[in-house]
């Protein structure tokens, strides 16, 4: 039988409405989990395509760099495809904060088994790490929308200020994971990653009392679409039955050679193609969706695509740049050596230091702020340009030994990180405005879904890396990139008109 619906438990405690820098407390906690949850990840992925790419002697498993950069991608594209089950979870069953819970115990455990300096171990680790983050990422961000009231003119500000925590652990994950990858071994940068998701875990539950929603599950506060409990059963035996035989099913595969690497890569390309269409498709014609909340999901599709233009940039920045990086750039500044896993560090520093002051800027515009689309046509672009930029240092020479300076990979890295502040806030804050109450957590794992496709095109694209001249892959893919920015800003009349409450 289901317990009575609890009001007090969808809201934050009394009081805390103003008391995190002008915000409700409940930010505090979620932006500290998420300087530990981009901690360990990015950390790890800041080394993970050097580990790769190394050879076996030196602790990597030997893969070629573009073959190294694709599967890098594949596993980018596998963490966010699950974040589409980890919406499910949290809107049906589990309710946001526990499957926030759930999904860090197990990038934890990732983490941890990555430590073992074994290549199998290697493999579970990633694949813990997908599913824990796939529960965790968008019921995070969900969360931080129920902090805030739909006409709250401080919510952009509020996830800039929970994309500036992001990105404080962007910028240290890897400094201290990189320093121990290529300083002690792989699997000690690998072990430091949990270490910083256990930290974030304990702060989590220490700060639970700030959030809202943080007492029962889905089921238990009566939420549309939530699943009765012997239905809840039923979708639990078939997700343990289902995983068992995928597992199973891959192993003889693998067994028997069919599913290699490289077919797996082109799998998860597919699924990143096809999973948003039938998403998008079941969102449009389920019936728990009103014609207004659907009215609202037609410039989602374009938000949604300008995300994954962006995000096939961003991405490159802890693959096909740091592997530019390790080869062809200098590791030192003003004298100061440093390992070239050291440039990742740039990118959150940058973000760390441009999202207050954007933050500060859009509450001091207020109304007269740049619509949401306009923000984001804006950082698409900026994405662009950080690649067009690679085309001057990457040009003239005559062979592939050339040594750039750090301060080019450096400027690319301060385009990429303002426009991902400005794409990423205003994405995730209209994804929370505009998504139909039967699917709030599941539209936000639908943004996430807009990361998987960026992550499998990267997959195959960054297969030409190595094989191209350097100017041609870095113009062509940043020259794409504005060009989807133009298209966005040229469908700005009809996006501000559709996209209310959005502005």
């Amino acid at each position: 039988m289901d317990e009575p619906r609890d009001p007090e438990a969808d809201q934050p405690p009394p009081g805390d409405d103003h008391a995190f820098l002008g915000h409700p407390r409940g930010l505090a906690t979620l932006s500290g989990l998420e300087v530990w949850e981009r901690f360990s990840f990015l950390g790890m992925q800041a080394i993970l395509v050097l580990y790769f790419a190394d050879t076996v002697a030196h602790g990597g498993l030997g893969m070629s760099p573009g073959t190294a950069a694709s599967v890098a991608a594949a596993y980018g594209t596998m963490v966010y495809l699950v974040s589409v089950a980890g919406g499910w979870l949290a809107d049906r069953m589990l309710g946001s904060y526990r499957a926030v819970l759930f999904g860090g115990i197990l990038i934890a455990c990732g983490h941890y088994a990555m430590a073992v300096p074994t290549a199998a171990m290697t493999w579970a680790g990633l694949g813990l790490i997908s599913a824990g983050t796939g529960l965790l990422k968008p019921n995070v961000a969900s969360m931080v929308g129920k902090l805030y009231r739909t006409d709250d003119e401080r919510r952009d500000a509020g996830f800039a200020l929970y994309y500036m925590g992001i990105n404080i652990g962007a910028f240290a994950g890897p400094l201290i994971t990189g320093w121990l990858g290529e300083h002690k071994g792989w699997h000690w940068g690998f072990s430091a990653a949990a270490v910083g998701m256990t930290a974030g875990l304990v702060q989590y539950v220490l700060g639970r009392r700030h959030l809202a929603g943080r007492k029962h599950s889905a089921t238990s506060v009566n939420q549309p679409g939530a699943l009765a409990p012997e239905a809840m059963r039923s979708a639990v035996w078939k997700i343990v039955g289902g995983c068992l035989l995928f597992a199973v099913l891959a192993t003889l595969l693998a067994a028997i050679g069919w599913l290699t690497m490289a077919r797996f890569v082109d799998l998860l390309t597919l699924v990143s193609v096809i999973a948003p269409v039938v998403y998008f498709a079941l969102m449009f014609r389920s019936p728990r969706v009103t014609d207004e909340e659907r009215g609202r999901l037609r410039p989602y599709v374009v938000l949604f695509l300008a995300s994954v233009a962006f995000n096939f940039i961003l991405f490159q920045a802890y693959s096909t740049m740091m592997l530019l990086a390790s080869t062809n750039a200098r590791t030192e500044i003003l004298g100061f050596h440093f390992p070239s896993s050291w440039y990742a560090s740039a990118l959150g520093a940058f973000e760390v230091l441009l999202a207050p002051v954007v933050a500060a800027l859009w509450v001091r515009m207020g109304r007269r702020q740049p619509h949401a689309s306009n923000k984001i046509a804006i950082g698409v672009i900026l994405g662009g340009l950080s690649f067009l930029l690679m085309v001057i240092p990457t040009s003239g020479h005559a062979d592939d030994t050339y040594q750039m300076a750090a301060w080019w990979i450096v400027g690319s890295y301060l385009l990429l990180g303002l426009g991902d502040v400005l794409l990423e806030t205003s994405g995730m804050s209209a994804t929370t405005k505009l998504a139909p109450k039967a699917y709030a957590s599941q539209t936000m794992a639908l943004w996430f879904l807009s990361l998987a496709l960026a992550n499998g095109i990267q997959a195959q694209v960054v297969k030409l890396y190595g094989h191209v001249s350097n100017p041609a892959y870095f113009g062509v893919n940043g020259a794409l990139a504005i060009g989807v920015g133009l298209a966005v800003i040229a469908l700005a009349p009809w996006l501000r008109r559709t996209m209310h409450p959005v502005h």
